[in-house]
């Protein structure tokens, strides 16, 4: 994030892979094994991009921003405001702030939380991620050779 990464085209690069994500013709299988925030968290084929599948391991936090990136974020608002105001901000009103909001997300990116909320299709034993992975696998390929015939009889109302 800054002034030299959106000089040097991370919105162009960023939408470069949006792009390639959005239209993979590829399996779209996605596994959130660590920390997984914001922009990152959507590009790289996160709940919105519709992946086939979407797993968590048990550590796994995700969401839209990181706890502590939102304090900072908000306290850092609060200060440039008050400052083209020509006030001061308390900053134990700050911190009291910066606490709330840490408690808020941090409690909203464990897995269970997130999975719990249909956000993702579970959490997975870190063990069995080959396994997972592998049926993942077939099952898309059988998806992809099935053939969907449409029903040949109407629909019967009562």
């Amino acid at each position: 994030m800054g002034t030299e990464y959106e000089q040097a085209g991370m919105i162009k690069h960023g939408s470069k892979m949006i792009q390639a994500v959005s239209n993979a013709r590829v399996p779209k299988i996605s596994l959130y094994i660590g920390a997984s925030f914001g922009a990152g968290n959507y590009g790289m084929c996160g709940w919105s991009y519709q992946p086939d599948f979407l797993f968590a391991w048990p550590n796994a936090r995700t969401g839209v921003m990181a706890g502590q990136s939102a304090a900072d974020t908000m306290s850092e608002v609060a200060r440039v405001g008050a400052a083209r105001k020509g006030q001061e901000v308390p900053e134990e009103m700050l911190e009291q702030q910066a606490a709330a909001i840490r408690a808020h997300f941090d409690a909203q990116e464990d897995a269970f939380y997130t999975s719990g909320r249909v956000l993702d299709h579970g959490i997975i034993d870190p063990r069995d991620t080959r396994k997972v992975l592998a049926f993942c696998l077939e099952t898309v390929l059988e998806a992809r050779l099935r053939e969907t015939r449409p029903n040949a009889f109407g629909v019967a109302r009562m």
